[in-house]
């Protein structure tokens, strides 16, 4: 019991905790505001190249299929570090915070195109015919007949994207944005105590475990409703 007690008080030491909980939920705050800011834009992203990687022209098409290659088979690591310290050197400076925004954005972009790729797919062809027929635009059948039903087969994948997102936005790190591990980092080398990760730990999943549990209901709901 002696040997768990200190165990305990090494990891999880709760008055350690309670002094640094401030600082931890502050950096939880701007885990959550880059990587919502970043979905967003991923998803506008992923939107629009996964509409030309469905149309006929063939240049954009390479083009979208070049940028989802590139940024899904290169690490995010790498992607940020690229962004952050690599385009300065050609007159390009973004402060830590855009840089991680930026590269977040572009990253979960690549991904989401998949996602909406196989959404639009998923839809029964004949009804692109049925528009295109009645002389609708490629846009404008896009716009009002096959997104909105591609939106509901793709928010749970979405939703995975997302807690991915907020995982990986912890990277942030290494270009000392202050986001919820490096703070928990700051309060390890503070506190000279591991709790501060243990604590950091809690919190990721307090942040993620929600929106698992409401991906899961999502796809009952969307099989109960693909039953009816």
């Amino acid at each position: 019991m002696e040997g768990l007690s200190n165990l305990l008080e090494k990891y999880f030491s709760i008055g350690i905790i309670w002094e640094i909980l401030p600082y931890l939920l502050k950096g939880a705050l701007f885990t959550v505001i880059f990587s919502a800011s970043s979905e967003i834009i991923g998803i506008i992203i992923g939107l629009v190249t996964a509409m030309i990687r469905t149309s006929k022209i063939k240049v954009l098409n390479q083009l979208a299929i070049i940028y989802v290659d590139l940024f899904r088979g290169t690490p995010l690591l790498m992607q940020i570090i690229f962004v952050y310290y690599a385009l300065p050197y050609v007159g390009i400076n973004l402060p830590a915070p855009l840089a991680g925004i930026v590269a977040l954005s572009v990253n979960s972009g690549a991904y989401v195109t998949e996602i909406f790729r196989a959404g639009i797919d998923s839809i029964d062809k004949g009804q692109i015919e049925a528009a295109r027929s009645l002389g609708m635009s490629y846009a404008k059948t896009m716009r009002y007949i096959i997104i909105p039903q591609t939106f509901k087969r793709v928010l749970p994948p979405l939703t995975n994207e997302f807690v991915a997102l907020i995982k990986d936005s912890s990277l942030l790190s290494v270009i000392a944005i202050s986001e919820l591990l490096r703070t928990a980092k700051e309060m390890m080398t503070w506190k000279l105590n591991p709790s501060s990760l243990t604590a950091a730990a809690i919190l990721y999943l307090v942040i993620t475990l929600p929106l698992t549990r409401l991906v899961s209901h999502m796809e009952n709901r969307l099989k109960k409703s693909d039953a009816h």
